[in-house]
């Protein structure tokens, strides 16, 4: 490992006609030792990468569940435990009202499962229709639930739902709100509130999804309930880990805990039933998941219900305990996020094509909008343009009803987009309809007729707001490699060190290499094969570049960021590079 260096980091502007994908560099992160003694089994490297993000010794590396935050400081806690043993004792009509996201479905599930549990024998659950009743506890949603349910908990939503709660409690029905997204200025007039993220709360960690926050509820249930020896709640982390790693939160130490704690029972087969189907049809083995699986391909084929049909189908799947059904529900949901794919890769051709025509330096805050897209998929159309431009992106749809357009945000580092709307909101009381979120990503909902001021006064905040630095895409190294550490026992000590995602990257590595070959991979062409030789031993190495549009330059050295990675194929495994980005050495 190398020690670091660093660049000046100059923004470049957003070039018009071909060539507009904005270019990336190569920084390294610090490279400091940790202070105490690794085990001996452990590669140095690996060493080096934990000390890079902050782990300072050996048992932070473990992830064990006893390590995990107590539920004692999480707010709300008291009245919503008593609440909900209250409607267990008296046998009341409990309902979990859910998102059309990963993270809402798997919070869903863990909430009917976890009651069931801990002995609810009248649980059911209600996820909005995107189109039909909108995001989160609405009142058009609540006007739906016939009878009235005794008692409410949303999960993944709630925060925000001043009206949908008031229209709940004129109804007769208990709700607690556990959600784990920014309050606004105002809260809901709910029974019990918990968030980890509401002003003053004294829980540790503020990255806990909304999944997340459920499971910690359900822990604070069964404390409650005096069953903490007779009920073992470690079979709903599985559903926890994919809700987490999908909902792209934070890794914290105590995210990590509960993901590879999932992690590891989907790799001894434990998972549930739809967990487990889910990988048989992405075609990845459970035995060796990671959280990678988890964000690119289970996470995906949930979402995708939720994007295009209807979100209830994604929660079945993670309700079913019988393998067949659980199969069946899958299949559905694989041929869902294959329209997903085509439906969403043709929206991104369209936002590409239209920003070829900006001029340079247009839209620091970039605003899209097409009356023939999907609100479903303008999330992931933002979030594309986004990689492609490295710059706060708002991707409209229209939302099916009178001339309301749907718009998803998403962030670059080190700007936040909640608080960006928010400053429209102030600038512009009344254009934004209703809107709600986190730093990176964000949602919002206005009309038509509002959308050019929008456009315009977004990116005045954005211009005004961003710091330079942040319009520079960076892709953070671990440094080079040496010729002896291109080894398979590396790799696979890396894919299992983790779990990696959001706030904890996974390794990412840079050497100069002399590309020897290269061609076209797959049915589209979009992705490369590639032969590097290194200059250092003359050795050369396998390497895949997914998504890329270019092909690599013949015997010319360059600088390649890559992850180090174990090729398993048809049972034999080998060594991989995973090209993330190419440039001039």
């Amino acid at each position: 490992m190398t020690d670091r260096y660093t660049r000046t980091l100059t923004p470049a502007p957003l070039p018009g006609g071909e060539g507009f994908k904005h270019a990336a560099i190569i920084v390294r992160r610090e490279s400091t030792r940790a202070p105490h003694d690794w085990p001996v089994s452990m590669h140095p490297v690996l060493q080096q990468v934990y000390a890079a993000r902050g782990v300072a010794c050996p048992d932070e590396t473990g992830h064990r569940l006893a390590g995990l935050l107590p539920p004692d400081a999480l707010g709300g806690l008291e009245c919503a435990t008593g609440l909900l043993a209250n409607a267990i004792d008296g046998d009341a009509r409990i309902l979990i009202a859910g998102d059309f996201d990963c993270d809402g479905a798997t919070g869903c599930a863990v909430g009917v499962r976890g009651l069931r549990m801990l002995g609810a024998r009248n649980v059911g659950y209600v996820v909005p229709d995107r189109a039909v009743h909108g995001y989160g506890l609405t009142p058009a949603l609540v006007a739906t639930l016939q009878p009235a349910p005794d008692l409410i908990v949303t999960v993944d939503n709630g925060i925000a739902s001043l009206a949908g709660v008031a229209a709940a409690k004129a109804r007769g029905s208990k709700v607690i709100v556990t959600d784990h997204h920014l309050p606004g200025p105002a809260l809901p007039g709910a029974d019990a509130i918990v968030n980890p993220n509401a002003a003053g709360d004294g829980f540790a960690s503020k990255n806990l999804c909304g999944v997340g926050v459920m499971f910690y509820l359900l822990l604070a249930l069964r404390a409650r309930l005096g069953k903490r020896d007779a009920v073992d709640l470690a079979p709903l982390l599985d559903l926890v880990a994919l809700g987490t790693v999908a909902d792209l939160v934070p890794l914290d130490h105590n995210n990590r805990a509960l993901v590879e704690a999932g992690l590891r029972r989907i790799r001894a087969g434990r998972a549930c039933a739809g967990i487990a189907s889910l990988f048989e049809v992405a075609g990845r083995d459970v035995r060796n998941a990671t959280a990678s699986d988890l964000g690119f391909a289970i996470g995906p084929r949930i979402n995708a219900a939720g994007r295009l049909e209807d979100m209830s189908i994604g929660v079945e799947c993670l309700l079913a305990d019988d393998a067949a059904h659980a199969r069946g529900l899958a299949a559905v949901l694989n041929d869902i996020n294959a329209q997903r794919r085509d439906l969403q890769t043709s929206m991104v051709e369209q936002a590409l094509v239209g920003l070829v025509d900006l001029p340079a330096g247009d839209a620091v805050g970039v605003s899209l909008f097409d009356p023939g897209w999907h609100h479903g998929v303008v999330g992931l159309v933002a979030a594309k343009v986004k990689e492609r431009l490295h710059r706060p992106v708002v991707a409209f749809a229209p939302a099916g009803e009178d001339d309301v357009l749907r718009g998803s945000a998403r962030s670059v580092p080190g700007f936040h987009v909640r608080d960006a709307l928010a400053e429209v909101d102030a600038r512009c009381p009344g254009l934004i309809e209703r809107f709600g979120g986190h730093a990176m990503a964000a949602g919002l909902s206005l009309r038509l007729a509002h959308y050019a001021r929008f456009a315009q006064t977004f990116d005045a905040v954005v211009r005004e707001r961003i710091a330079p630095e942040s319009l520079q895409a960076v892709l953070a190294s671990d440094g080079e490699l040496a010729p002896r550490d291109f080894v398979l026992d590396l790799a696979r000590q890396l894919r299992l060190a983790g779990p990696w995602g959001q706030g904890f990257p996974a390794p990412l590595f840079d050497n100069v290499f002399e590309c020897v070959d290269c061609r076209p991979m797959g049915s589209t062409g979009a992705h490369r094969r590639l032969q590097l030789r290194d200059p250092r031993d003359g050795r050369v190495h396998d390497a895949v570049w997914f998504n890329t549009d270019g092909d690599v330059s013949a015997g010319v050295p360059q600088r390649f960021a890559y992850e180090l990675m174990v090729n398993d194929w048809q049972g034999r495994e080998s060594l991989r590079l995973l090209v993330r980005h190419v440039e001039p050495a």
